[in-house]
């Protein structure tokens, strides 16, 4: 019985691809039970070649898997998503590895108490640590804000939990390969060709579980690069950031059950931190494409955190406001009605 597959996306990872797969080899339990999908998104460098090598050194640990256009990470995980045999699905990008002791700990909880969904903490792995890094607390990143180790029934204070601390990524978060469904109109997939799609995708699979166990303790080392989304910010990813939790919200207003005010000041909250990330490029300039001018781009921001946040904006200050957050209030209605470079 495969009770856990994990799946690894690959496009022109070759220089991170070998260490990434050998941290899930090291840890496959002696038993079985674990898949291990491999999926070439039509690399130009080498990944290819370089996964036929692996499976050869590793016989019957991998299955590997190519497309025939490259179609992006979403298209890359959904597909393996339909392929993936696992009662449980784990995420895990072909330039980040698996920290010792992640599917022995993983395993132990789903056999103890076999919830919807498992969350765990990360590390920042960075090729050089310093100082400000440590400061940081990057040896260890909470992913969740919310009860930990224990068996909670409440997808509500799953996805609040999940908003506040705004780490959406999928690899922090294993979860049954059930909550995602079929691949038609009623389950759920990652958005293709579009950016920021695990804040459009994790926040909405978490309303879908009834239960879920977080463990506080890092299981993933995330690479920092510098070719990351947020570090290479262009107009497209920004206005895709605005508007990552619209099907989030279309969900929650379908929902016959009153919208738990937990999740409500969560919600507008993360809405807010996607305003202000891009706001803060489009009013340094930094992301003039010619298509439109920026004062029409921020309008549009503005129009997309409305859409997304269950909050008005003066609704979202004044809960700043009681929480005694007096620096994020501020910051928000600054980037909130910010005027533009022309």
């Amino acid at each position: 019985m495969t009770w856990l597959s994990l799946l690894v996306p690959v496009y022109n990872v070759q220089p991170y691809l070998e260490e990434c797969l050998a941290s899930v080899i090291d840890q496959l339990p002696a038993d079985g039970g674990v898949q291990v999908l491999v999926l070439d998104d039509c690399s130009t460098d080498g990944s290819w070649a370089l996964m036929q090598e692996l499976d050869k050194r590793w016989p019957g640990r991998l299955r590997l898997l190519q497309h025939q256009r490259n179609g992006g990470l979403s298209a890359a995980r959904n597909t393996m998503i339909d392929v993936a045999v696992g009662d449980y699905l784990w995420f895990l990008d072909s330039d980040d590895k698996l920290l010792p002791g992640a599917i022995a700990g993983l395993q132990a909880i789903v056999r103890q108490h076999a919830p919807d969904m498992v969350l765990c903490d990360f590390s920042v792995w960075r090729e050089q640590v310093r100082f400000k890094h440590r400061l940081r607390g990057e040896a260890h990143k909470r992913s969740f804000a919310g009860p930990a180790r224990r068996l909670v029934r409440d997808h509500n204070q799953l996805a609040a939990g999940m908003l506040r601390t705004g780490q959406l990524h999928a690899w922090s978060k294993i979860s049954r390969r059930a909550l995602w469904g079929a691949a038609d109109a009623a389950g759920l997939r990652f958005p293709v060709a579009r950016y920021f799609e695990d804040m459009a995708t994790m926040p909405r699979l978490a309303l879908r579980a009834e239960s879920y166990f977080y463990e506080p303790a890092p299981w993933v080392a995330y690479r920092q690069r510098g070719s990351s989304i947020l570090a290479t910010m262009t107009m497209a990813k920004a206005l895709d950031q605005s508007t990552a939790l619209l099907a989030l919200m279309r969900d929650l207003q379908a929902r016959s059950e009153p919208l738990d005010e937990g999740l409500r000041f969560a919600l507008a909250h993360q809405a807010a931190r996607s305003l202000m990330g891009a706001m803060r490029h489009v009013c340094r300039g930094q992301l003039q494409d010619g298509s439109q001018p920026p004062s029409a781009v921020a309008e549009q921001l503005r129009r997309n955190f409305r859409a997304s946040s269950p909050l008005t904006p003066e609704e979202l200050a004044r809960a700043y406001l009681v929480r005694g957050w007096w620096l994020r209030w501020r910051k928000f209605l600054r980037w909130f009605h910010a005027a533009p470079k022309p």
